[in-house]
């Protein structure tokens, strides 16, 4: 059965992260919502119900009988076994809101749903940006099992301080760990394929650092963090999501942030996360207009795609950054720097589309990633739209 991955009402609300994908694309623990449905579900036919200008790149529905899934949530056993139980035209609804239905995508209408039953457990639901790194531990948590059941980790060597449980570790084959220090009282650490801490590293978990990702010379990581595959992180940081393929390779400190994909914050960044008065954080809300509370003490910084900061770069407790931003001004940002923003402050010049191309293009072929008219049609729309 396909499997279709719907924004519902939830893709505004995760803005800027979004802007350039469907919110089952986000990653939170080791994998993406739709990876890790994709692996309990064991189904990889996968399509995506989200914002038009997305389309072309995340591929539509076929009209045919589908499982339609809300992905932005851990599920129980037994609410995944209701949802594999669901016959057509029967739906489940977590708070009013539904998460999981069987219908035809052939004239799509919540009108073909004849049954619903309410989901009575209490759910880990991600429901804003800041939920990412405050139910990190529990994705981590969840993903460990789902990706290491069964499989034998590779040997730490020799050269290294475990503190905790051996069972708490996972490494992947071709990862390499040499002097340093883990941490697994504090949580589970996973390991990935071909994944390298170097020497002088201290890791307290729970922390996922994904395929081909690095932790630089002496890097210090305090949990829960999850480095999203081909990417780079030295210095010090607390409980960070990084999508993926972005790079925090040197010296400052970064915590309870989300970053996305392709970004890059220059040596001796810093991201505050706590205000002087250790009140409460507000954040942007891209669906109200207007910085709300998060009802977190802590909290640092969302960050779109494709953003960079330039060395030395001081962001306030609670910086929302949009999508291909460059913030190098001397002195403190705002804390909402607009899409394409050239310099980071307000009323600033804004990033030539053509220029936002070329650097794209130069920083995925460094991966080995290709910059497709595809994407460019996306940041156009960004561009364009907001």
């Amino acid at each position: 059965m396909q499997l279709v991955f719907s924004d519902a009402q939830y893709w505004e609300d995760f803005l800027p992260l979004t802007f350039t994908r469907p919110v089952a694309e986000m990653r939170c623990g080791i994998l993406t919502f739709s990876e890790r449905w994709q692996k309990i579900l064991d189904n990889t036919e996968v399509s995506y119900f989200t914002e038009a200008y997305l389309q072309n790149k995340f591929a539509e529905p076929e009209k045919k009988e589908s499982l339609f899934l809300v992905t932005n949530f851990l599920p129980t056993e037994n609410v995944i076994r209701q949802i594999k139980d669901l016959k057509r035209g029967e739906a489940l609804v977590y708070e009013d809101e539904l998460v999981a239905a069987n219908i035809n995508m052939d004239g799509f209408s919540l009108h073909q749903i004849e049954k619903m039953t309410d989901i009575k457990e209490k759910l880990v639901f991600f429901k804003k940006p800041a939920d990412l790194f405050s139910y990190n531990k529990e994705a981590i948590d969840f993903d460990f099992e789902l990706l290491t059941h069964g499989k034998t980790s590779q040997e730490l060597s020799s050269t290294n301080g475990l503190l905790g449980n051996k069972e708490d570790l996972f490494i992947e084959e071709g990862a390499q760990i040499e002097f340093s220090t883990l941490n697994t009282r504090t949580g589970k650490i996973y390991i990935g394929k071909n994944a390298e801490v170097m020497e002088g590293c201290h890791l307290r978990g729970p922390i996922a650092l994904c395929e081909e990702s690095k932790f630089n010379l002496g890097a210090k990581i305090y949990g829960a963090t999850t480095v999203g595959p081909y990417s780079k992180v030295g210095g010090e940081i607390s409980n960070v999501i990084i999508f993926g393929y972005s790079n925090k390779g040197h010296d400052g400190f970064v915590g309870n942030s989300v970053i996305g994909e392709w970004c890059n914050l220059g040596a001796d960044t810093n991201s505050s996360n706590l205000k002087n008065n250790y009140g409460h954080v507000k954040l942007w809300s891209y669906r109200t207009k207007a910085f709300e509370d998060t009802g977190l003490q802590f909290a640092g910084l969302i960050m779109g795609d494709h953003s960079k900061t330039a060395i030395n770069t001081q962001l306030n407790t609670g910086t929302v950054i949009g999508v291909a931003s460059n913030i190098f001004k001397e002195g403190f940002p705002p804390n909402l720097i607009e899409n394409f923003s050239w310099g980071g402050f307000k009323d600033d010049e804004r990033f030539k589309l053509d220029k936002a191309y070329e650097v794209a293009e130069k920083v995925m072929a460094r991966r080995k990633v290709a910059l497709t008219d595809v994407d460019k049609a996306i940041f156009k729309y960004i561009f364009d739209t907001y």
